[in-house]
């Protein structure tokens, strides 16, 4: 029964008995199975890539957002300063300008004639060629000016001790800028960046002063690296010869965006 149910034609055979079955309707028919098949798998991605596309885009989108958070860097690096001489001590001050002044003394006038009681009168030319004059005596007094001496503190590039932030590490100040740097957001808007450099004087008491840009980017980011820069705590002052002295230092700061 089984033989027989296998050796029954098909519809399409059928269908198509003593006809042209290389191409046309019988081809179509025969490969319909497949083709819907086919079909049936093609719209089932479909279907799933519709349904799973947004679920992966917006995980795309969180991970782009994240890695578009603004960060500052900021290098510190270690500027070639010049060879500079450590300078000799100033020479002694100029002795101080002496004014001479003549003190007038009124001549003395001593009688020298001796009379003599046993001889007659002196005539008046024996008195006169026997009485001296005094020459007048000049007395010379010395009268020092006092000589402000007005000392302006030198600043200098090079010291035998160079001033340091906080425990003295290196990189400590630079950490600290990063920390309080805040990214301008024009400059973020508009996708700038750079290093800027600044230059300030570390005062004998640690303070930082006369702080300005020598080489910019861009005025809101030069405006923030002098902001925090004159925030800064105080250093630890330079010294020469032991003694605190002023020090200019130059620190570069970089501007990106990650």
């Amino acid at each position: 029964m089984e033989k027989d149910l296998k050796n029954v034609p098909s519809f399409d055979e059928i269908v198509f008995e003593n006809r042209n079955k290389e191409y046309g309707a019988y081809s179509i028919r025969k490969k319909y199975n497949r083709t819907v098949m086919w079909a049936m798998l093609v719209g089932i991605i479909i279907l799933g890539s519709a349904i799973i596309t947004p679920y992966v885009m917006a995980s795309v989108n969180e991970r782009r957002h994240q890695k578009e958070e603004k960060a500052v860097t900021a290098e510190m690096e270690q500027l070639d300063q010049p060879n500079q001489e450590i300078a000799p001590p100033p020479p002694p001050p100029p002795p101080a300008e002496t004014q001479t002044v003549v003190k007038y003394v009124a001549p003395i006038i001593v009688d020298s004639v001796k009379v003599d009681d046993k001889s007659a009168l002196a005539t008046v030319d024996e008195v006169s060629e026997s009485t001296t004059d005094e020459a007048v005596v000049e007395v010379v007094e010395e009268v020092k000016e006092e000589v402000q001496e007005v000392k302006e503190e030198e600043v200098f590039l090079v010291v035998e001790e160079m001033p340091s932030f906080g425990s003295g590490d290196a990189n400590e100040f630079r950490a600290w800028v990063a920390q309080n740097m805040k990214y301008p957001e024009v400059a973020a808007e508009n996708g700038i960046q750079g290093r800027v450099f600044v230059q300030f004087v570390i005062e004998p008491d640690g303070r930082l002063s006369n702080v300005r840009v020598i080489r910019g980017v861009d005025p809101a980011l030069d405006k923030e690296a002098v902001r925090v820069i004159e925030s800064s705590p105080r250093w630890n002052a330079g010294k020469q010869r032991g003694k605190p002295v002023r020090v200019s230092y130059t620190f570069p700061i970089t501007f990106v965006l990650q």
